[in-house]
């Protein structure tokens, strides 16, 4: 019966199981050969977003989703030559390859032979072949490209940094996450801080560097030197950035966003630097920053009250530097302190007097809180979002 309701409409199971993850597409290709079809062979679009699997797709296809308006297109999977969709398809303005394992700077090469002035977005997360000689294509022939990604592409170095310096003057968005290669020189290259490197890519907004290790505070230098319309930044996982290295972001007036998540050198003293600087932050993590504690939040009382959004888990922050903090920050929407373990009551009833606008909160794992501290928040007249992961009412609190 399920074949023959698969063959019978094989379109909507197409549809339906174009929803589906890799993971959840493997199981119903089980089912039957028609199931197959319908999750891996079948080519879905919706609106003017196409995600396809070139396995055994026809090379015609192509066009005729081009005549549909389809412009984004998503590769889920990748056995053809990628040169059949950029051939089929001279409009696109966004083609995603994240995860195709097996894509290859030979069969990138193959498919970036002329420039496409079209494209603005490119995602090649976790293309973990792609090396240096996949960007100087890209720089060539993308040079109106704006949105980069090359998380998890670990064998990028300093070298493709600098071909994206000389030929991608337009991106706005550069995701490098993982990227172990990149040093201080790479970021030089970007921020237009060498010869080499022409102008740079002076029009970055969006700049992610999580867990590239090889990083230091110069690399932060150059940043709000040569980036300086940077508005997001994330260094969450950077090791080898340090409090003198706030000192260079403090003065970045374009900066809302800055992620030091798990930064193990950021100490008080680097959010007081923060704090003294002519900073405009709307979001700040340092969560995982074991040298983060009550000081800190002194500090981002006085320089940083204009936060909206605030992350501070695992750190070692108690009520009382709750208590410093919660009378100058009216707008604030989201606080994180999950894992601050010294947290109880008393912070929650500072909170909740005080933070009236909070629209979320994470209390995960703040284990010395009772009911009476979680009643008071809940009381909170804009609270959509509140996570008490680990938390447990003692047998006495069960009772009353």
């Amino acid at each position: 019966m399920e074949t023959h309701i698969s063959c019978l409409f094989p379109e909507i199971l197409a549809m339906i199981f174009s929803y589906l993850d890799v993971r959840d597409k493997g199981r119903v290709a089980q089912v039957c050969i028609a199931w197959k079809d319908a999750s891996y062979h079948k080519s879905v679009w919706r609106g003017v977003e196409a995600k396809l699997h070139l396995r055994r797709a026809n090379p015609s296809l192509f066009p005729s989703l081009q005549a549909r308006g389809i412009r984004r297109v998503q590769i889920l999977s990748l056995r053809r030559s990628l040169s059949y969709v950029i051939q089929g398809m001279p409009n696109i303005e966004s083609l995603n390859l994240s995860g195709c394992y097996n894509l290859t700077d030979n069969g990138l090469g193959h498919a970036f032979v002329q420039e496409i002035p079209s494209l603005r977005v490119l995602n090649l997360s976790l293309c973990k072949q792609i090396t240096d000689s996949s960007l100087g294509r890209i720089a060539q022939y993308l040079k109106n490209l704006e949105v980069l990604e090359l998380g998890g592409c670990s064998n990028i170095t300093n070298t493709g940094l600098l071909l994206i310096a000389w030929g991608l003057h337009r991106l706005k968005s550069l995701n490098l996450r993982s990227c172990r290669h990149v040093s201080d020189v790479g970021i030089g290259h970007l921020a237009g801080m060498t010869r080499s490197a022409a102008e740079g890519c002076l029009n970055l907004e969006y700049l992610t560097l999580q867990d590239c290790q090889k990083l230091t505070d110069l690399s932060l230098k150059h940043i709000s030197k040569g980036l300086t319309k940077l508005r997001v930044l994330n260094l969450s996982f950077c090791g080898g950035i340090s409090d003198a290295g706030m000192i260079h972001l403090s003065h970045m007036g374009s900066l809302w966003s800055l992620n030091l998540r798990s930064c193990d050198n950021i100490s008080d003293t680097g959010t007081m630097h923060l704090a003294m600087g002519t900073l405009r932050l709307s979001g700040l993590d340092v969560s995982f920053c074991d040298k983060i504690g009550d000081q800190s939040l002194a500090y981002i009382a006085q320089g940083l009250y204009q936060l909206k959004s605030l992350s501070l888990c695992s750190c070692h922050i108690s009520d009382d530097g709750i208590n410093r903090m919660v009378r100058q920050m009216h707008e604030l929407r989201t606080l994180n302190i999950g894992q601050c373990v010294r947290i109880t009551d008393k912070g929650l009833e500072l909170i909740a007097d005080h933070l009236t606008q909070l629209a979320g909160i994470d209390l995960y794992g703040c284990t010395k809180i009772t009911k009476r501290g979680l009643e008071r928040i809940t009381q909170l007249p804009c609270l959509k979002v509140l996570n008490l992961g680990l938390w447990q009412m003692t047998e006495s609190e069960k009772v009353r």
